[in-house]
């Protein structure tokens, strides 16, 4: 409600929330919606993260906040015990004593159009989108589906992309890492928010020139590559999801007496990048063989290196254990 003086209810929010992004879009094997809270309570202000951490649910509390939205679910497997001598039992138990409610949409906000790739292909400022894997079953139709592939505004090389790239996320200890010849142009950019090896076919065959994801593994990299398909683009899992926050602050603020924030605590739980030597590519081959040049001896005067790390106090677990390519479950 707007302007009527009466509190929003937890079961409005709720009942807004399940209808952009319906629970029966999720994976059979994902876990979203209402976690916690009590649906006649009064919802003012809003907290939307990528993670519900216990770093994550400090900052809700301490902005007051009686509702977090998150993107990765808190209670993905089963569990027998919330109890506080558990990681996530001391969140669910912090979360209740502080009347914070936690929901969360997860695989049903990456089909949804908008949804969280939308919001990362904005970012780098795709046109003419459409999804790489179109949805089946419930959430069929309407542009809906995995992943998005798109124009970019001007052709550039993947070497210019990852710098853009680098620049225009949010920044992370991993950055941005690419696969391929630096040199090779690209004007059709594929982008799936989160872990996205599973669309590398798809990619393919929609006909990317580049496809810019999270938690790329080794070998499907590499054959994928050796096939001859797009560049690769490897950016932080957070990174490429935190994006999505904005476009659902925005929604959730849309007639509704709520204030909506946003967290940009990173909770990747990568804190530290160190940079090798440079290396030479040499393009032609299958395999794109890099040829590393030989390192100097260490300079014994030389000052410590800087180190990247997240603004936390101390290291943040993942959000939970989730499988191992977060859009679809371990075989």
């Amino acid at each position: 409600m707007s302007g009527s003086g009466t509190p929003t209810s937890l079961a409005e929010v709720v009942a807004a929330l399940d209808d952009r992004y319906p629970p029966a879009w999720a994976e059979q094997w994902d876990r979203v919606g209402l976690v916690v809270g009590d649906p006649a309570a009064p919802v003012r202000r809003v907290v939307c993260v990528v993670d519900c951490v216990p770093e994550t649910a400090d900052e809700a509390i301490d902005a007051g906040a009686d509702l977090i939205v998150a993107h990765h679910p808190l209670l993905l497997r089963g569990v027998s015990s919330v109890a506080a001598t558990t990681y996530k039992g001391r969140i669910v138990h912090r979360l209740i004593k502080h009347d914070v409610a936690l929901y969360v949409a997860h695989t049903n906000a990456d089909v949804a159009n908008p949804g969280v790739s939308d919001a990362l292909a904005a970012r780098l400022g795709l046109t003419a989108l459409r999804p790489v894997r179109p949805a089946e079953g419930t959430a069929a139709g309407d542009g809906r589906g995995s992943g998005r592939i798109g124009r970019l505004p001007r052709p550039t090389t993947l070497a210019e992309l990852a710098r853009r790239a680098a620049t225009v996320l949010p920044a992370t200890a991993w950055g941005v890492r690419a696969a391929g010849d630096p040199d090779r142009t690209v004007e059709t950019l594929a982008v799936c928010g989160g872990a996205g090896d599973f669309l590398l076919d798809a990619a393919t065959a929609a006909g990317a020139d580049a496809y810019l994801t999270a938690d790329l593994r080794h070998h499907p990299a590499s054959e994928h590559g050796a096939e001859g398909g797009p560049a690769l683009l490897d950016a932080a899992h957070w990174a490429t999801e935190r994006p999505w926050l904005d476009d659902l602050a925005d929604f959730l603020r849309a007639g509704r007496d709520l204030t909506v924030t946003v967290s940009d605590l990173v909770t990747d739980p990568w804190t530290v990048h160190a940079a090798g030597p440079e290396p030479r590519i040499e393009v032609g081959s299958p395999s794109r063989a890099i040829a590393n040049r030989a390192a100097p001896p260490p300079d014994p005067t030389a000052p410590e290196p800087t180190t990247a790390a997240r603004p936390a106090t101390e290291s943040v677990p993942a959000a939970d254990a989730v499988p191992p390519t977060d859009k679809e479950p371990a075989p």
